[in-house]
């Protein structure tokens, strides 16, 4: 079953977090088991407020990746760009549809 993380953040040093993704994604591209989809959410009510969607094939694969030293480190960089604590939300996908 796919799996989707949500991790929910707040920074002023949105640009910074995307180069440091840029930059992993770089470094992990053939490695198996990483994410499969993500997508970026602005809260439009609170402009320093973003949802990361993060899916994976399996919730073993998002795991391991959570596991990986390469993973562990953005994470504390990232975590050092936020404001606040992040909170995750672990989903089992249950249903996607292209609607158009």
């Amino acid at each position: 079953m796919k799996f989707v993380q949500i991790v929910d953040f707040q920074t002023e040093r949105l640009e910074e977090m995307e180069q440091l993704v840029q930059e992993a994604r770089q470094r992990t591209a053939d490695r198996a088991g990483g994410p499969t989809h993500s997508m970026l959410l602005k809260d439009r009510d609170n402009p320093n407020r973003y949802l990361a969607l993060i899916e994976f094939e399996s919730y073993e694969d998002a795991m391991r990746n959570s596991n990986d030293p390469e993973t562990t480190r953005m994470a504390e960089q990232m975590s050092a760009l936020s404001i606040g604590e992040r909170t995750f939300t672990n989903c089992d996908l249950l249903e996607m549809s292209e609607l158009k």
